[in-house]
This record gives structure tokens, C-alpha cells and sequence, in this order.
């Protein structure tokens, strides 16, 4: 049950006028939600091959037409969405999915978006349909492992815009700046709030360390952290959220950048992503203060699939160009504590807080020991290109894996390092670790050598494999960072290539 509290700090309208959570949404409130704030126009958005939200737009003239819309959904040509439906799937139907209602904050006409799920047509769930692929994923882990799934992703992205010498930008060094040095602070803000009137949950949001000028342009990095949510709303939230940053992008005059690289020599962009398992309300990535053998199998499943995740979470060429060495994004497959060199991190979990806030605020005697802990693990590799759903999905099937290995905890403590992996240190353990593809080519390789664990129980259709090692080995990539060492102007016509990733 929602606290009053809650609805009340809650941005989402629905929710205040509704008074109930998202999750609880019927078709009923919906309607009862258009009729008294007068919407006049409605959305439905979906995600497509290339990971951007598509759009049908209706103008309901009549109760009747509204409940039609919003029960039996929309007749959509599926093959002209996707390039790989299951045979006689060509026409789908996408169906609302009434909990991700929520105001559009940029029309003139008052209009109410909604994402939706595909169905064949027989009614069933397009068993291909990225949504439904992830679903079936976490269902399953669910019920074999009693435990949720929460994530959270670190959205990064980059802002070009013409140079402003007034109060120069500092090169690379853009870490936590304000404003003015900080020039797009108020873009973040306004994003920051129209996120979270779209019903995702922010964690905080900050100018990052890429910022640089270079031909007259400035080139601005910021990023979006969210709360943990269970993973199928932390998709909705990345997807909504690089919506209305790309759109404030346009209405601001400027462009906008998830892409991994965005030019050569300075701080890529990646998509972290932070998870969490739940039961019963309690998190088990930590036990008696440490570290629990939950969270350490859960990232043993993760290490073991990692090669065949970039197939989902590194989609593009020049996401190769991001994972190399000294540019805090990885290269080996390892796990270390706050370390910024390995593939997952352990952060800090606030496990000291108490004591923390109570040195701080000595006059305060509030007693805080009831505190939750926050503790997450993160996985450095992805970045904006990824195709979200099926990396999401990837990430439950490696952690529902890690938690049946038998040799789990063994295999977390080989894997595990204490120093930074780009230094010297321990060279013969290093030489040990194995790493990342170097390619779109090679990741495709490593898909269709573990893709055994993702067609596990039909989760990942065999055809939706196919589709997605067709698409990376059609880049030919293959070797591509040798071939362009030193052809920087090669590299930047690369770059604009896949600028606008999805």
C-alpha cells in the first residue's frame, strides 16, 4: 500500500490524482484520468529493432473509441519493425501496459503516453518481442530462485554545442562542475524533473569528467542515475529517459550523444549498470556486514556469460573504441571492490552510514540504525548503444546461473583483484584474466559459442540469435582498432556514423 507520503512526493500526475501506485493502474483510472485533466490525444510507444521508441498517435473522439484503444490496443506491421518475426508474425498488436502512463511534457495538446507489449495473432506474447524475451527471463528467475531483480542504469551522454569561451570548459576535467563551468546544468535539471513526472525514480544527476573544445564546438558530458527498481521497470526508465534527453536536446538547440565514443583521445560514454536481489524485502548482496556468497555467485554467472552480454550491451563498432585500456572502462574479466579497472565493481554500500551521519550531525539523536542497506554490484562494459531489453534479460540469465554453479564462490575468488588493472601489479595473475572482445566480429563469436544459456526454455528465440550475430558480423569489424591506430580522421567519420545510437 502506498503512504500518503509517497503519493504526495510522487511527480507522476497519475499517481497524485490516481492516489495509487503505477503498478495498480487499471484501464478505468486511465479514462478517469483523461476525462478530468481533458487529454485530448494518446501515445502508444514501443522499442523496434534499432532500441528507439516508435510511436502511434490517437485521437480518441468518444468513451467507446478511448476503451477500444486502450483494451484491444493496435494492429502494427511487424516486419517493418523488426528484421526477425517468427513466420506469419508480420501483423502484431500492441497492447498497453497501463502502469508506464504518464503525461507527455512537450505537446501543446495535452496527450498521455504508454508503452506497450507486442502479441501475435493469436493473442499470445510475440515470443520474439525484446519486452516479452525479458519477461520470460525474470519470470523464470523468480521462480527458481525466490528472489527479485533490481537494477538501476548510469546513463551517460554528451552534449555538443557551439564553443562558449566564457567560462571555458576544462579539459576532461568536468567532474561535479556547476554552473557556469557546468554549461548544460540547466538541460540536466529540466530532465532531472521531466523524468521523474514520466514515473522513473532518480537516484541524481551530474556533469561527468568528458568535457572538452575542439574546432569551435563544445563537447559537454553529463550524466542520469536512477534508483533500483525490478528490472523490467529499470529498462522503462532508460528508455524514457533517453527520449525526453534527446528531445530537451532539440528544444535546447544542441545535440545530444549516447554514443560510446564521441571522439578520439577523451572519456567515452558508458551505461553502468547497478544490481541488487531482493527477498522479502531485504537485500542479499550483503551478510553481516560483508559481501554475501549470494552476490559473489550472482557476478560468477555474469563473468562467465560476460563475452557473449557485450553481443547486447555493445552493439556498434565504436563501442570497441571505448573498451580499451586507461579510460576507466574494461578490458579484463574480473571483479574488484571500488575499483574503476575491473568489469564489475563492488561500490561502496553505505554499510557505515550510521555511524557517519551521527559524526556529522552530533545535535541530531534520531536513531538510525534501521537504515537498509543499498549495497549494488555494477557492470562497466555496456554502454548507450545496447539493446536494453535483451541486455537485461542476458544479465538475469548469467545471475540465475551464477546462483546454480557449483564452483561459484571458487570461480568469484579467482576472479577477484585488488589493484588496479591497468598497472603493473601482479602481472602473472593478469596474464590469467581473460578479456572482452575487441569487436562487434568477435562478439558475435562469443554470442554463438554461449548461446546455449539464452535459448535455454525458449527465453531467447533461436532466430532472434541468428538475427543479432547477422547484424554485428555485418559490420565487418573484425580487427578494426589496429586498423585505425593513428587515422584520426578516419575514426572521427566513424564516430559520426554512430552518433545517434539507439
Amino acid at each position: 500500500m502506498m503512504k500518503n507520503n509517497d503519493i504526495q512526493m510522487n511527480q507522476n500526475e497519475l499517481v497524485q490524482y490516481l492516489k495509487k501506485p503505477a503498478k495498480d493502474f487499471t484501464r478505468d483510472d486511465i479514462i478517469r484520468f483523461i476525462a478530468a485533466r481533458g487529454i485530448s490525444m494518446l501515445n502508444f510507444r514501443y522499442v523496434a529493432d534499432d532500441g528507439k521508441l516508435k510511436t502511434i498517435n490517437f485521437v480518441p473522439f468518444s468513451r467507446d473509441h478511448l476503451e477500444s484503444i486502450l483494451t484491444a490496443g493496435e494492429r502494427v506491421d511487424g516486419s517493418s519493425l523488426f528484421s526477425f518475426v517468427e513466420s506469419g508474425a508480420s501483423d502484431l498488436y500492441v497492447i498497453p501496459r497501463y502502469r508506464t502512463a504518464f503525461v507527455n511534457p512537450f505537446t501543446e495538446i495535452p496527450t498521455l503516453e504508454i508503452l506497450c507489449s507486442f502479441y501475435n495473432s493469436d493473442g499470445k506474447p510475440l515470443e520474439s518481442a525484446p519486452e516479452y524475451i525479458l519477461r520470460k527471463a525474470y519470470s523464470r528467475f523468480m521462480a527458481k530462485t525466490g528472489f527479485k531483480f533490481k537494477a538501476f542504469g548510469e546513463l551517460e551522454y554528451y552534449i555538443k554545442s557551439p564553443q562558449d569561451d566564457l567560462y571555458p570548459l576544462t579539459d576532461q576535467k568536468g567532474y561535479h562542475q556547476s554552473s557556469p563551468f557546468a554549461k548544460f546544468e540547466d538541460l540536466r535539471i529540466e530532465a532531472l524533473e521531466l523524468c521523474a513526472k514520466a514515473g522513473c525514480r532518480i537516484k541524481y544527476g551530474h556533469s561527468e569528467v568528458g568535457s572538452f573544445s575542439r574546432d569551435g564546438e563544445d563537447f559537454e558530458q553529463h550524466e542520469i542515475e536512477f534508483l533500483p527498481v525490478e528490472i523490467d521497470e529499470a529498462v522503462d526508465q532508460l528508455l524514457i529517459a533517453k527520449w525526453i534527453i534527446r528531445i530537451l536536446g532539440s528544444e535546447y538547440g544542441v545535440e545530444v550523444s549516447f554514443a560510446p565514443k564521441i571522439t578520439v583521445g577523451k572519456a567515452g560514454s558508458g551505461m553502468h549498470i547497478h544490481m541488487m536481489l531482493e527477498k522479502c524485502g531485504t537485500n542479499m548482496m550483503v551478510a553481516d556486514g560483508k559481501l554475501s556468497d549470494v552476490a559473489k555467485k550472482m557476478m560468477a554467472g555474469i563473468l562467465h556469460l560476460s563475452k557473449s552480454l557485450t553481443a547486447f550491451g555493445n552493439t556498434i563498432p565504436t563501442s570497441y573504441l571505448r573498451l580499451v585500456p586507461h579510460q576507466e572502462a574494461p578490458t579484463n574479466i574480473c571483479w574488484g571492490d571500488r575499483n574503476r579497472s575491473v568489469l564489475i565493481r563492488v561500490p561502496l554500500g553505505w554499510n557505515g552510514a550510521m555511524d557517519m551521519i551521527k559524526d556529522a550531525n552530533p545535535a541530531d539523536k534520531t536513531d538510525f540504525s534501521d537504515m537498509p542497506s543499498k549495497q549494488t554490484v555494477e557492470i562497466r562494459s555496456p554502454d548507450g548503444s545496447a539493446d536494453i531489453y535483451k541486455l537485461f534479460a542476458g544479465l538475469v540469465i548469467a545471475a540465475e546461473y551464477g546462483l546454480e554453479m557449483k564452483d561459484g564462490l571458487k570461480r568469484a575468488e579467482e576472479l577477484y583483484v585488488d589493484y588496479n588493472i591497468f598497472d603493473d601489479s601482479d602481472k602473472g595473475k593478469k596474464k590469467k584474466l581473460e578479456s572482452l572482445p575487441a569487436s562487434c566480429w568477435e562478439s558475435a563469436e562469443c554470442l554463438i559459442a554461449q548461446r546455449k544459456y539464452f535459448e535455454k526454455d525458449g527465453v531467447f528465440p533461436a532466430g532472434v540469435i541468428d538475427n543479432v550475430v547477422a547484424k554485428l558480423k555485418a559490420f565487418d569489424d573484425k580487427g578494426l582498432s589496429e586498423k585505425l591506430y593513428n587515422r584520426n580522421d578516419e575514426i572521427s567519420k566513424l564516430v559520426r556514423q554512430f552518433l545517434h545510437c539507439s
